[in-house]
């Protein structure tokens, strides 16, 4: 058995059996309307912008208390982030208050962490706390920018026209990612002197992320994932599982899909099973490397 693998079986043995839960949340008749039909009405564009400003009031609200904890986990559930290069790029997207950023950040003092959010305030809410840390150092190693990927996509400083297509170009000719470890993936695609991006990134986390995204904008975020994520780098996701008990706790008004809700405060939630997820990554070309569980993937 491999270290990897050894690390995640040991972290995931106290996890439950999901197909137990599966049988209990079908069986039980009050929690049938989560698995009926449901015919979506196209609410139009006002979407893109009621969303951010949802996530926008959201973080304003929690701003003055430490609403999210650290997520120290993040390094036994990816240890891919600590064995990375010297010098990897990592971009987050989502970002957040910075809980994901902040551990990958302390992990390794050469990597530099890109990190974007649709909310303005999460951004300012993000620099506030990582800047407050005194234990890192993060002077050209941390660098954030609101993005709603989703709908604009990512900036082409990130990877210009030249790298992406040069990037889409090298997977399709035999760079699958299990065979990332045998590719220079610190090698640009433009040229020196042109310098127009940063040449992509290595590994782009998806942290709680695309469960916000509305279900029928989920192909064109993930396709921008994949556009600028170098041959061989790595998309780390992890996001709500089907049968999740913050799945079980909404009402049948909130339901605004199929598996997908909408919180009281505009915010919403989708919740995924591994086939949802693989059909979404397989379609835009991303490979599977490794499931540990329901809600962590990596692609």
């Amino acid at each position: 058995m491999s270290k990897r693998n050894w690390v995640a079986e040991n972290y995931y043995s106290k996890d439950f059996e999901w197909d137990e839960l599966r049988q209990e949340v079908e069986n039980d008749p009050s929690l049938q309307y989560h698995l009926l039909p449901y015919t979506k009405v196209d609410s139009g564009n006002q979407d893109d912008v009621q969303d951010s400003e949802a996530w926008d009031k959201f973080h304003a609200r929690h701003s003055t208390g430490k609403f999210f904890t650290e997520r120290r986990y993040l390094l036994k559930e990816f240890p891919e982030l600590a064995s990375c290069k010297d010098f990897s790029k990592v971009l987050e997207v989502g970002c957040g208050n910075g809980s994901t950023a902040l551990p990958i950040l302390r992990e390794k003092e050469s990597t530099i962490l890109y990190a974007c959010d649709c909310s303005t305030e999460a951004l300012e809410r993000a620099k506030e706390i990582i800047n407050a840390d005194n234990s890192i150092s993060t002077k050209h190693r941390f660098h954030s920018f609101q993005c709603d990927f989703s709908t604009l996509g990512f900036p082409m400083w990130l990877a210009c026209n030249t790298c992406r297509g040069s990037f889409l170009e090298k997977q399709f000719l035999g760079f699958p990612g299990e065979d990332n470890c045998k590719i220079d993936i610190n090698s640009p695609s433009c040229s020196e002197e042109n310098k127009c991006c940063i040449g992509g990134v290595d590994f782009i986390t998806l942290i709680f992320t695309l469960s916000a995204v509305p279900l029928d904008r989920m192909p064109t975020a993930i396709t921008q994932c994949f556009s600028i994520l170098k041959p061989g780098g790595l998309l780390l996701f992890r996001d709500y599982g089907l049968y999740d008990m913050t799945m079980l706790r909404f009402e049948p008004a909130q339901r605004v899909g199929y598996r997908e809700y909408l919180r009281s405060d505009g915010t919403r939630s989708y919740f995924f099973c591994l086939n949802s997820v693989r059909n979404l990554m397989s379609a835009v070309g991303f490979t599977e490397v490794l499931t540990i569980f329901v809600n962590i993937v990596l692609f």
